[in-house]
C-alpha cells in the first residue's frame, strides 16, 4: 500500500472546520485519499478522518504537527497524525484457548494486518510452540491470588518494553487490575461473548443452550475498569436454532468471536475509531 498520512480529529462541532482543515492540506499540496466526517447532534461534537499520500506532503510528520497546532487550538481538537509506514506494535495476551490468537498470527502471517506482533503474553504454556512457530517471543506469566500484583508488574514491564502501541486480550481469561486499565486507557481490546449482561460467568454456552436462545454473538471493545463495559468497536452475531448442539452453539461462538476480534483490531490499527466519552466512532 502506498504511504499514507492518517490525520484524525474530534472537537465541538461549527461552522467551517472541514474547510480549515481542507485548506490546510491544500495550501501544501496534500492530496486526500479517503475523507469521513460524522456529526453528533446529541452531543454537539464533530468527528474527521482523513488519509493523505505522504509523498504530496513537503514535510515529515513532526513538521506536519507544527503547521497543524494552530488550527488544531483555534477548533479546541483532540487530534493525532500517523504514518502508515510505521506500523502499530501490538502485544496479544491469552490463556488456553487458541482460535483468536491463532486466527490473528494467521492475519498477521499473511499480511492481511498492517501491524507488526512483537509478543505473546499467557498465563498458560499451553500456546508457546504456536506462537514461537512464528518467531514470535511468547512470555509465560502465571497469575495467582498470592502473585496478582507481581504478576501484573510483570505484564506491565513486559507491554512497556515491546513499546506497544496496543494490547489484546485474545481470551486472555484474567481481569487487568484497575491501574492498568488507567495507564492503558484506549490501547487495550478485548473480545467476549455478547450474552452479557445474561448468561455471566461459567460455561456461558450451556446457559444459553438451556433457554433455548436463538442469536449468539461476539463484542469487541476496549477494556476500562468497569469489567466489559467499555467503548465498544465491533459486534456482531449469527442465527442458531433448535437443532444446535452446545458443541455446535460453542464452535459458532468462536468464529464470530475471532471474527469480530480480527475487525476491532484492524480498525484500531488503522486509526478508524475515535473515542468520545463511553462511545466511539468507527469509520469504515
Amino acid at each position: 500500500m502506498e504511504r499514507r498520512y492518517r490525520l484524525v480529529i474530534s472537537c465541538p462541532d461549527r461552522v467551517g472546520i472541514v474547510a480549515k482543515v481542507s485548506n490546510f492540506l491544500s495550501t501544501y499540496n496534500g492530496w486526500i485519499t479517503e475523507a469521513s466526517h460524522h456529526s453528533d447532534t446529541q452531543t454537539g461534537w464533530f468527528f474527521m478522518r482523513h488519509e493523505i499520500k505522504a509523498s504530496s506532503i513537503p514535510f515529515g510528520l513532526d513538521q506536519f504537527r507544527l503547521a497543524f497546532e494552530p488550527i488544531a487550538r483555534e477548533f479546541e481538537m483532540h487530534w493525532h497524525v500517523s504514518d502508515t509506514a510505521q506500523p502499530k506494535r501490538v502485544v496479544l495476551m491469552c490463556s488456553k484457548e487458541s482460535h483468536c490468537v491463532a486466527d490473528l498470527l494467521h492475519r498477521w502471517h499473511s499480511k492481511e494486518l498492517n501491524a507488526e506482533v512483537v509478543a505473546v503474553i499467557s498465563n498458560h504454556e499451553d500456546l508457546r510452540r504456536m506462537v514461537e512457530w512464528h518467531d514470535i517471543p511468547y512470555h509465560h506469566v502465571p497469575v495467582s491470588r498470592e502473585s496478582r500484583e507481581e504478576a501484573f508488574s510483570e505484564v506491565s514491564n513486559l507491554i512497556d518494553s515491546y513499546q506497544a502501541d496496543v494490547v489484546v486480550l485474545a481470551r486472555y481469561m484474567q481481569i487487568l487490575p484497575p491501574e492498568l486499565c488507567e495507564r492503558y486507557a484506549g490501547k487495550v481490546i478485548n473480545i467476549h461473548h455478547s450474552f452479557l449482561p445474561s448468561f455471566a460467568g461459567a460455561r456461558p454456552y450451556h446457559q444459553a443452550y438451556s433457554r433455548g436462545v436463538k442469536l449468539i454473538g461476539a463484542t469487541c471493545h476496549y477494556v476500562t475498569q468497569d469489567l466489559d463495559e467499555g467503548p465498544i468497536i465491533e459486534q456482531d452475531v449469527i442465527r442458531i436454532s433448535h437443532s444446535d448442539s452446545i458443541e455446535d452453539m460453542v464452535r459458532l461462538g468462536k468464529d464470530v468471536e475471532k471474527n469480530v476480534l480480527a475487525r476491532g483490531l484492524r480498525a484500531h490499527i488503522e486509526d478508524r475509531v475515535i473515542t468520545f466519552e463511553n462511545k466511539t466512532v468507527v469509520f469504515d
